[in-house]
C-alpha cells in the first residue's frame, strides 16, 4: 500500500508539475488480477482499485493499518465502473452492475471481489476512511441513488449527479460518495469552484476516452495549479485546496469526502472571476 503525507498550501505552490503529479494525482489504480491501494494522510483516506478477472480478489490487512483486519476500526464504499461483478462481505454477495454502490461497515471481516466474465471484468473503485460506529452493509442502484438534473448546455455543464453514501441515503461514520455523469457536449465539473476545509475528497475520473484528458484545478483560489489527468485517475484533494475541472470531451467521476461533516452542500464557493 502506498504511502501519501500531507502537504501545506506554501509548500504547494512551490512545486512543478511532477511534484505535484507524485503529491496529489493517483495513477495505474485498475490493474487486472491485482488490488492497488493508496493511504493519503489527508483524513486517512485509503483509495482503492480492483479488477478481478479469472479469479476473486481478497481484500487484504494491510500491515501499515496495525489492525486484526482492514475493516476493524474502517468502512468502505465500493463503486463498479467496469463489467459486471460481485462484492462478498462475510458471506453475503452483493451484485453490482456498473455505477452501482456498495457500502460496507465497520467490523466486517473478510470480503472479496470478482467479475461476472473475464473479459469484460469489473472495476470497483474503493474509499475507505476510519469509522467508530458500525452501520449495516447496503447496496444501492443508480435509480435509487435518486439522480438530480443540473446544469446546462450554454454552460457547457448539464450533469447527473447520484448521491449514495451520505446523510439522506446510506448511512456511514464520516464517508460521502457519490458521481456525476457529463452528457455529451458538456465538460465542466464542480462549478462555481469551491473549498470545505472541513473535510477532504478524492476525485476518480471514469469513461475519458483514451484520446482525451480532464484537466482538474486545485491550489489556493489566489495561487491555482492544475493536474493533467487520464482515464481511471485520481486527485487527492486537500482539505485547503479549491477544486473544479473541464474535460476535452465528455467523462464521468466519483467523489469521496471525508472530514468533520458530511453535508453534501456544505461548500464555500469561490466566484470564477475571483480566480487566479
Amino acid at each position: 500500500m502506498q504511502i501519501r503525507f500531507q502537504n501545506s498550501p506554501e509548500e504547494t505552490s512551490q512545486m512543478n508539475t511532477q511534484q505535484l503529479r507524485e503529491n496529489f494525482l493517483v495513477q495505474n489504480l485498475m490493474q487486472p488480477g491485482k488490488i492497488e491501494l493508496v493511504y493519503s494522510h489527508y483524513d486517512r483516506l485509503i483509495i482503492g482499485g480492483a479488477v478481478p478477472t479469472s479469479e476473486a480478489i481478497s481484500l487484504p490487512n494491510e500491515d501499515e493499518l496495525k489492525a486484526n483486519f482492514f475493516l476493524e476500526r474502517r468502512e468502505m464504499g465500493i463503486i463498479n465502473v467496469g463489467g459486471k461483478g460481485k462484492v462478498s462481505a462475510d458471506g453475503v454477495a452483493y451484485e453490482i452492475d456498473k455505477l452501482e454502490c456498495v457500502y460496507l461497515g465497520k467490523g466486517t471481516m473478510e470480503v472479496s471481489f470478482s467479475s461476472n466474465e473475464a473479459d469484460t471484468p469489473a472495476h470497483f473503485y474503493i474509499l475507505s476512511v476510519l469509522a467508530h460506529h458500525t452501520y449495516p452493509n447496503k447496496m444501492m442502484t443508480k435509480a435509487e441513488a435518486a439522480p438530480v438534473n443540473l446544469g446546462d448546455v450554454s454552460t457547457s455543464n448539464k450533469r447527473t449527479i447520484y448521491k449514495y453514501i451520505h446523510n439522506d441515503g446510506i448511512q456511514s461514520c464520516q464517508l460521502v460518495m457519490g458521481l456525476t455523469t457529463l452528457e455529451a457536449g458538456s465538460v465542466w465539473n464542480s462549478v462555481p469552484p469551491h473549498t470545505h476545509t472541513r473535510r477532504m475528497e478524492a476525485y476518480f475520473y471514469f469513461d475519458v476516452d483514451v484520446a482525451q484528458r480532464v484537466m482538474h484545478f486545485m491550489g489556493e483560489p489566489q495561487e491555482t495549479r492544475h493536474l493533467v489527468i487520464a482515464n481511471n485517475e485520481v486527485v487527492i484533494s486537500a482539505p485547503w485546496s479549491m477544486h473544479f475541472g473541464v474535460g476535452t470531451a465528455s467523462y464521468g467521476f466519483i467523489w469521496g469526502m471525508a472530514g468533520e461533516n458530511k453535508e453534501f452542500t456544505d461548500m464555500d464557493p469561490q466566484p470564477i472571476a475571483s480566480l487566479k
